[in-house]
C-alpha cells in the first residue's frame, strides 16, 4: 500500500502537516470569545491541494461527521514567539487577561483548560516545562484508591469515602476525554493466605460498586494454577490464589502536553520557560498580574490580569512569600522514587500491588511503554527542582520485589534502567486548629490580596481540581463567563479522531514498523498523522519512513521535529523526559541518542555550537537524576557520538539475531548462576565458561576478537545489558561462520526467487 503513496502525494502530506492546520471553529460559539489574535489566525487546508491518500485519511471526514468541535489533524498551533507577544501587551490601559495562571503542570494547565472552554481570557506561564515536575513523575495510574477505599472502611472515615468515589467519577471522566493517552489496566493482587481470599474478593466487589455506571472491566477472582500462567514469576511459596482488579494507566508527561495544547486550541496564551520573578498588585493592594523573565533569552515584562492563580505544586510557598513574606509553609514536600526494570519482569498487559510491604507501604509493579517500572516510596524530603533518587530507596524497592518473585529470578541493581524521584506536594490547611495535620486531598487557599492558590491532590483528580479553582477565580474576582464548565465532556487534542485500527492505516501508507505506528497513535491520538508525515525515508526496504532515535524504542526522528514545530519543545530535556519518555525508560539509550537529537533540534532551532554544548551538559546533568551513573571523566558530544555508534552496530547485529525467550531465559539463569557475589555483574574472564554452559561454540581467536573489540577485556566484570550485547556478538559470528553453506545448499538446491513488490512488508 505504502508504494501507491508516491513522492508527489508525500510532498502533499509532508506540506500539509508543516504548514496546515489552522484553528477550528468551537461549534458551541467559543470562537467567539477567543482573543482577537487567535481569529485572524483561523485557516482552514483545501482538500483539493491536498486531496492525497494520507490527507483524505487524517481528515476522516465520514468518520468524524458531526464533530465540529475537532482541531484539525494537522492543526498548527502559535509560535512560541507569537505567544510571548501576546503576553507582552504592556500598553494596555484594562487588564488584557482575566487570568493569569502561574504553572504548567497537570493541574495548572488543566485549569488554564477549563476557564478556556468557559469563555475566559486566560494565560499560563510554567518557569520550566509542562510537566517538568511532579507531574512527569508519577506512578503513571488513574485510580480511585484501592488501600484509601480499604482505610475508609475500616476506619468508618466517609470523608475518605467520598474521596474515592469522586476519583473513581473522574478515573471515567481521564478515560473518555483522551482515550489514545489513557486505558484500562488490570492489577494482580496476589493472596498468600486462605481467609485473604473473601476479604480481598469484598474489597474489589466494593470498588466496582462504588464506581456504579462508570465502572470500568469487573474484578475477577484466580486460582493458583491461572494466576501463575498470567505472571509466571510470582513467588509459588504459600501462594494460594489472586485477585484482579481494574484502574486506569497513562503517559503522564504527554497527557499534560495534551490538556496544554487543547487549551492553546481554545484560546489560552501559554508560554514554557517563562519565570514569575514578582507578583504586580494595583493600589488597593490586590494581585494584579506578575514580573516575568523568558528563562531562553533573559528577557523582562510584565503581565497585567484581574487575578493570578498558583498552580506552582511541590514550589506552592516561593509564589506564596511573594505574596507576602510573612506566609508559613504549608507544603510538606515527600518524595516518592521509582525504577525502570526491562520489560521481562512483568506481563505487558498486567500489573500487580503488594499491599503489604515490610514497612507498611504499597508498591505497584507495572509495565509502563514496553518497560515495567515499580514504586513507590514515601519518605520525607527538601525541595529541589531536580531530585535525585536516593541509593537506600533503589534498593528498597528491589528488595520488595524480590519478595514477590521466584527465587530462580535474581533481582540485580543492575538491572535498573533508570530511576526518577518525584516530589509529592503535601499540604496543611492553615485555616485549621492543627495545622500539622496534612490535608487528604487538595486545598484552595485565597489570600488577603486575592492569590488563589491551589495545592495538594492528584493526577486523576486534576480536572475536578481545576473546575474547583475557576469557580473560586470567578466568585472573588467577578468575572463573567459565558457558559458553564465543559471539561468533562471536551475531549483532549488528538482524541477525535482515534481508532483501534488507525496504526494500520499509518503502516499501510508511510511503512512505518508496527511498534512504531502503535506508539505514534497511542502517543498523539489523530495527530500521529502529522507526526509521520514529517518522516524521512529511511533508505531501507522496510521499515520505508521512521528513523529511530534508539534501536530499542520506537521513539522515531520526526518525533523530535514534531515536538519542536508543534509541542513548544525548547531544549534537549524537553524532548528526551516529556514530548518522548527515553529518559524514564533508560537512561544509557538516552545518553547515546543525544547527539543525534541535538542535531535534529539545532536544524530545527539554528543553535549555535556552543548552544549544543550548554544543552548536552544540562541533558547530561538531567540524567544523572534519572539513574545514570557518573562517568570518571567529563562526556562530550563527540564522545557519547563515537561510543554510541559502536553501541549503534552492536544494537543492528542485536536486532537481526533476536533472541527467542527460551534464549533469554536461558541467558539470564547462567548469568545468575555465575553471579556468585549477587551484585548484577559476572568477571569477564567466566565470558568462555558462559558460552559452554549455554551450549554456544565459536573458535578461540573469533572469541578473543569479539572481547577486544567490546573492550570487555579492559573490565574485571560486566552487567547483563553488556552479556546480552556479547552473546549478540557470539550469534552473529556463528551466523557468519554457517552463512557460505548455507549459501550453497541454497544455490545448489533451489531456485532462488524475486520477492514482489507488493510483498516487501513480510505479507503472503
Amino acid at each position: 500500500m505504502w508504494r501507491a503513496l508516491n513522492r508527489k502525494r508525500i510532498g502533499y502530506a509532508s506540506f500539509a502537516a508543516i504548514t496546515g492546520g489552522g484553528y477550528y471553529l468551537y461549534n458551541k460559539a467559543i470562537v467567539k470569545r477567543r482573543p482577537q489574535p487567535y481569529q485572524q489566525r483561523l485557516a482552514t487546508i483545501s482538500p483539493e491541494l491536498f486531496m492525497s491518500e494520507t490527507y483524505t485519511d487524517a481528515s476522516n471526514t465520514i468518520q468524524l461527521e458531526g464533530l465540529s468541535d475537532r482541531p484539525h489533524t494537522l492543526w498548527t498551533p502559535p509560535s512560541r514567539k507569537e505567544m510571548l507577544n501576546m503576553l507582552n501587551n504592556g500598553e494596555s490601559k484594562e487588564p488584557p487577561f482575566d487570568i493569569l495562571i502561574i504553572g504548567g503542570g497537570a493541574t495548572g494547565s488543566g485549569t488554564a483548560l477549563d476557564a478556556a472552554t468557559r469563555g475566559l481570557k486566560v494565560a499560563l506561564v510554567e518557569r520550566d516545562d509542562f510537566a517538568s515536575g511532579t507531574s512527569s513523575r508519577s506512578t503513571k495510574l488513574v485510580h480511585g484508591g484501592v488501600r484509601y477505599l480499604e482505610k475508609a472502611i475500616k476506619e468508618l472515615d466517609y470523608e475518605q469515602f467520598k474521596l474515592v468515589k469522586e476519583a473513581l467519577h473522574e478515573r471515567a471522566t481521564f478515560l473518555h476525554i483522551a482515550p489514545y493517552i489513557s486505558y484500562q489496566l488490570p492489577i494482580m493482587l496476589p493472596i498468600y493466605k486462605w481467609w485473604q481470599v473473601p476479604y480481598f474478593w469484598i474489597g474489589s466487589k466494593c470498588y466496582d460498586m462504588l464506581a456504579g455506571r462508570e465502572a470500568v472491566e469487573s474484578s475477577y477472582f484466580l486460582t493458583r494454577g491461572k494466576a501463575l500462567e498470567v505472571f509466571p514469576w510470582l513467588n509459588k511459596d504459600k501462594l494460594v490464589a489472586a485477585m484482579v482488579y481494574y484502574d486506569g494507566q497513562h503517559n503522564d508527561a504527554r497527557m499534560n502536553v495534551a490538556i496544554a495544547l487543547t487549551a492553546i486550541s481554545l484560546g489560552a496564551v501559554v508560554a514554557n520557560h517563562v519565570e514569575v520573578k514578582k507578583l504586580a498588585k494595583n493600589e488597593e493592594g490586590k494581585v494584579s498580574g506578575a514580573y516575568v523573565k523568558d528563562t531562553l533569552t533573559g528577557e523582562e515584562w510584565l503581565i497585567r490580569a484581574k487575578g493570578v492563580i498558583n498552580a506552582t505544586g511541590a514550589f506552592t510557598d516561593s509564589i506564596r512569600s511573594m505574596d507576602d513574606p510573612r506566609n508559613e509553609n504549608i507544603v510538606a514536600p515527600s518524595s516518592g522514587v521509582h525504577v525502570t526494570l526491562p520489560n521481562y519482569y512483568s506481563p505487558r498487559k498486567m500489573g500487580m500491588i503488594d499491599p503489604s510491604t515490610s514497612d507498611g507501604r504499597v508498591i505497584f509493579f507495572l509495565p509502563w511503554e514496553g518497560n515495567t517500572i515499580a514504586g513507590t516510596t514515601d519518605s520525607p524530603t527538601e525541595l529541589t527542582y531536580n531530585p535525585m533518587p536516593k541509593e537506600e530507596e533503589i534498593q528498597w524497592i528491589l528488595d520488595e520485589i524480590k519478595r514477590y518473585l521466584s527465587p530462580d529470578i535474581k533481582v540485580r541493581r543492575g538491572d535498573v534502567l533508570a530511576a526518577w524521584s518525584g516530589i509529592r506536594p503535601l499540604v496543611r490547611d492553615p485555616y485549621a486548629k492543627n495545622t500539622s495535620e496534612l490535608v487528604r486531598s487538595h486545598m484552595i487557599y485565597v489570600s488577603n490580596s486575592n492569590l488563589i492558590t491551589i495545592a495538594g491532590g492528584k493526577w486523576t483528580t486534576y480536572r475536578a481540581m481545576a473546575k474547583e479553582t475557576v469557580d473560586k477565580a470567578i466568585e472573588i474576582l467577578g468575572l463573567k463567563p459565558q457558559n458553564e464548565c465543559l471539561t468533562e465532556k471536551a475531549r483532549l487534542i488528538g482524541s477525535h479522531g482515534d481508532s483501534k485500527t488507525m496504526f494500520i492505516k499509518l503502516i499501510q501508507q508511510f511503512g512505518l514498523e508496527t511498534e512504531t505506528a502503535q506508539h505514534l497513535v497511542n502517543s498523539y491520538g489523530d495527530r500521529a498523522w502529522a507526526v509521520a508525515a514529517l518522516s524521512k525515508p529511511t533508505g531501507k526496504r522496510w521499515p520505508v519512513f521512521g528513523q529511530r532515535i534508539s534501536p530499542f524504542y520506537p521513539y522515531i526522528e520526526a518525533e523530535v521535529r514534531y515536538a519542536v514545530r508543534r509541542e513548544y519543545a525548547c531544549t534537549l530535556v524537553d524532548v528526551i523526559a516529556r514530548r518522548t519518555r527515553l529518559s524514564f525508560l533508560n537512561a544509557q539509550a538516552t545518553l547515546e541518542s543525544l547527539p543525534r537529537i541535538i542535531e535534529i533540534m539545532s536544524e530545527e532551532l539554528e543553535w549555535s555550537s556552543e548552544r549544543q554544548t550548554q544543552e548536552f551538559d544540562k541533558a547530561v546533568e538531567f540524567l544523572f537524576t534519572m539513574g545514570l551513573p557518573k562517568p570518571k571523566e567529563k562526556l562530550t558530544i563527540n564522545k557519547v557520538r563515537i561510543e554510541s555508534s559502536k553501541r549503534s552496530e552492536n544494537g543492528v547485529l542485536y536486532s537481526r539475531s533476536q533472541f527467542q525467550p527460551e534464549e533469554l531465559a536461558s541467558f539470564q539463569k547462567v548469568f545468575s548462576d555465575l553471579d556468585i557475589s549477587g551484585d548484577g555483574r559476572i568477571m569477564t574472564s567466566d565470558l568462555e565458561k558462559a558460552l559452554v554452559l549455554v551450549e554456544y561454540s565459536i573458535p578461540k581467536n573469533t572469541l578473543n576478537s569479539i572481547i577486544s573489540e567490546a573492550k570487555f577485556d579492559r573490565e574485571d566484570s560486566i552487567e547483563f545489558e553488556e552479556f546480552l550485547e556479547f552473546m549478540s556478538d557470539v550469534k552473529e559470528a556463528q551466523l557468519k561462520h554457517a552463512f557460505p553453506e548455507i549459501v550453497d545448499y541454497q544455490i545448489g538446491k533451489h531456485e532462488q526467487k524475486r520477492i514482489p513488490i507488493e510483498r516487501s512488508s513480510g505479507g503472503v
